[in-house]
């Protein structure tokens, strides 16, 4: 990976093969947010590592806002540990995995965007609605945002690898095009 590929974000989901009553835990919870009429799952957020976790009343978990899986982890798990506290029963068992993880990095120069849109498949650039193109790629399965300045930013990731592969992959296409060198 690029030394300044930095993670923004990696959303996991995690199923607890649990019940949960969500006006239980948003009576019970300070740090909860429940509006049932404008959205089904009850936010819960955590402190440290500093994450957003919905709930759902299926068991099913989604933690977003932390910068890997080892922090997704202990959010969910700072989660579980204060639903707990308050007699809420859940198994042990839980099958946690890699939603999306995204990305920002620099491909260290200048990128020409038209040459991109004329010579690359996959892509839709609209500079009056948005000023990068942007570039789905099959293998790894990933979408990238590409400035003018360079910088990118990726999507779409459900590992460190496949992050890795997906850069290196538009890295590749770029500098066949001679729009990198």
């Amino acid at each position: 990976m690029a030394k300044d590929t930095k993670i923004t974000n990696c959303v996991v989901s995690c199923d607890t093969h649990s019940k949960f009553v969500l006006e239980q835990l948003a009576a019970q919870l300070p740090d909860a947010e429940y509006a049932p009429e404008s959205f089904p799952g009850l936010v819960y957020r955590v402190k440290e590592p500093k994450a957003s976790v919905l709930v759902f009343s299926t068991g099913k978990m989604i933690c977003s806002g932390t910068k890997s899986l080892e922090q997704a982890t202990m959010a969910v798990k700072a989660a579980l540990v204060n639903f707990r506290k308050i007699g809420v029963e859940i198994s042990d068992k839980l099958n946690t995995e890699v939603v999306n993880i995204v990305a920002s990095s620099d491909l260290g120069s200048p990128i020409e965007l038209n040459n991109v849109i004329f010579n690359l498949d996959n892509c839709e650039y609209e500079p009056e609605q948005f000023p990068g193109v942007v570039h789905r790629i099959d293998t790894p399965k990933t979408v990238f945002l590409i400035f003018s300045s360079g910088k990118i930013v990726i999507t779409g990731a459900k590992s460190v690898k496949h992050l890795e592969d997906a850069i290196l992959e538009l890295e590749k296409e770029l500098k066949e095009i001679k729009v990198l060198k």
